[in-house]
């Protein structure tokens, strides 16, 4: 990577969002921007290329905010709704752009091909359908994307696996609660991790704070931002004030440099 690595946080919530529809709790109530929390995804940026980590519901909202008129690829850390849902709107970007290349474990392509079956239909399509082209990530093998290596990281999402990726001195990890000891190696002196933290309170799928910051302790990142964050966490502010000086709760169109 020739140049500086852009960071955008596109989404920074759970599976729901916050606020959550009908909710009365204080978090969803909050008139603080910081609040207000689209399902989890990231943009990297370098050079010429964006890509863009998990396309959820809320990826044509994320895209309209940040005025992104250019995505070079979709990376999916796994097939979870709130991380897949939004595939239909890259439908502008073929448009202008031809095939979005899509980048997952076969497992999760499967799934896509279930859900957005005329996406990847091979005959008789419907014009004007979303087009993807598809490349495949295995463990253990780093691939290329925009001239750059990314390294994919293993882990466990309550018995389902899901990816991470290192690409330089960036690691991004989200809906992770186990990890073994050979991809937590990967992750070492890192500059920068992001890391899920639902809650405070344990959580059977998802680190709760607890973990994510003896997890951050482990890795030793020069920064740790936050993500993955649920209503339960509490205010931004006052969760902020709480954290080690390295750590950060990672809030909606926030851009970082690494």
């Amino acid at each position: 990577m020739k140049s500086q690595l852009k960071v955008t946080f596109l989404g920074t919530g759970t599976s729901q969002g916050i606020p959550i529809i009908g909710s009365e709790h204080p978090v969803c109530l909050s008139t603080d921007p910081k609040d207000k929390r689209l399902r989890v995804s990231v943009m990297l940026s370098w050079d010429t290329y964006n890509y863009v980590i998990d396309c959820g519901p809320d990826f044509r909202q994320q895209m309209l905010t940040n005025k992104v008129n250019k995505v070079d690829g979709i990376l999916f850390t796994h097939e979870h709704a709130d991380h897949t849902a939004g595939l239909d709107d890259i439908r502008p970007f073929n448009f202008r752009q031809g095939e979005m290349p899509v980048y997952a474990h076969e497992r999760v392509i499967d799934a896509l091909k279930i859900r957005f079956d005329y996406i990847f239909k091979e005959t008789n399509k419907y014009p004007g359908a979303p087009s993807v082209s598809v490349n495949f990530i295995k463990k253990d093998t780093p691939f290329i994307i925009g001239e750059t290596e990314v390294t994919p990281i293993d882990a466990d999402h309550n018995g389902l696996q899901v990816f991470g990726f290192r690409i330089k001195d960036f690691t991004y990890l989200t809906d992770v609660k186990t990890m073994n000891e050979t991809e937590i190696d990967k992750i070492k002196n890192c500059k920068v991790l992001v890391i899920n933290a639902l809650r405070e309170e344990p959580h059977r799928s998802h680190f709760n704070l607890e973990e994510a910051l003896a997890f951050i302790t482990l890795v030793q990142p020069k920064r740790a931002f936050l993500t993955h964050i649920s209503h339960h966490m509490g205010f931004h502010e006052e969760m902020q004030k709480k954290l080690p000086k390295n750590v950060f709760l990672a809030y909606d169109n926030l851009v970082i440099h690494v």
